[in-house]
């Protein structure tokens, strides 16, 4: 029979934790106070960048970008998971699906250079410090801001429109926690391996790029590090650049292991948890590992909590 003799779906069911049920209350509690603190701890970070004088410099400039670009993936897919959550599932238009994995699709780019553009403002700031502030200047600085959106949101396109094209004849149940290109691909009735290439022949390059980049300008920042001669210098050099570590580790370590590693190698449920993982924890841990270990953001925190 072909597609166009059949019944076409334009509505989807998103399952979330479907097989949770007897917990879902308690579940929706959770995920609703961690939604709610993510969403204030990063706005805290750009309002406290935004007043303290002594942060404005690129490294917190650039992180503002990052909490921003935290607050808009944590606001693209954790409403229809509460939603889920609380109502057993929730309806989504094929629209409302593709505009929720455009944009999951380009913070997460976007989100992939602006911690190599961070990198890069450290290995600036430790390898070449008395002409940081030269080179670091204020067109540079709105440039390497401005350009991860623009690559995030524009590259996206290339994946998302042979997406956009897939014909849906029967099924409707997503069971995943959002939107996603797996669940999209296995449920559609068309032929979706020209997306599948398409994505794999972008995506790749646009991952491991920013990746590669990351690991080599650290190699130079540690380098550089293992010639200072005090302990001091070294471990307050080290301390610059322990949060961005950890949390370019946190980042890839949950794209690598949902993207990289083939998908039939672990269950749907492992699926679901490693996808909250990146969407969920990774903007709550972010703006928790800049507040833990970096003291000029503890000072201004304190400053900005005794008003």
């Amino acid at each position: 029979m072909s597609p166009t003799n059949k019944s076409r779906v334009t509505e989807f069911i998103l399952l979330g934790f479907g097989n949770i049920y007897s917990f879902n209350i308690l579940y929706f509690i959770v995920f609703q106070s961690i939604f709610l603190f993510t969403l204030i701890a990063n706005l805290l970070i750009i309002v406290l960048v935004s007043i303290s004088h002594h942060l404005h410099s690129p490294m917190y400039f650039f992180l503002c970008h990052l909490s921003l670009s935290d607050i808009l993936l944590t606001t693209n897919t954790h409403p229809n998971l509460l939603a889920a959550l609380l109502l057993g599932k929730k309806k989504v238009l094929f629209l409302d699906c593709i505009t929720q994995f455009y944009f999951f699709s380009g913070t997460t780019i976007t989100e992939c250079f602006l911690l190599a553009v961070m990198s890069y403002d450290r290995y600036l700031a430790i390898c070449v410090p008395l002409r940081y502030i030269t080179i670091m200047d204020f067109t540079l600085r709105m440039c390497l801001s401005v350009l991860p959106w623009v690559l995030g949101f524009l590259l996206n396109l290339i994946a998302v429109i042979p997406v956009s094209k897939f014909q849906f004849c029967d099924g409707n149940i997503i069971d995943h926690i959002y939107c996603d290109l797996s669940p999209l691909q296995k449920l559609s009735c068309s032929d979706t391996s020209l997306a599948e290439f398409v994505v794999f022949v972008f995506s790749t390059p646009i991952f491991i790029c920013p990746c590669g980049f990351i690991v080599l300008t650290y190699v130079y920042i540690f380098l550089t590090i293992l010639k200072i001669p005090s302990t001091t210098g070294r471990q307050k050099a080290l301390s610059t650049c322990s949060s961005h570590l950890l949390i370019v580790s946190m980042f890839y370590g949950t794209l690598i292991t949902k993207y990289m590693i083939p998908s039939t190698g672990h269950s749907l449920t492992v699926n679901k948890i490693i996808s909250l993982l990146h969407t969920v924890f990774t903007p709550l841990f972010n703006p928790i590992i800049y507040c833990l270990r970096n003291q000029d953001i503890r000072v201004a925190l304190k400053k900005f909590l005794s008003r």
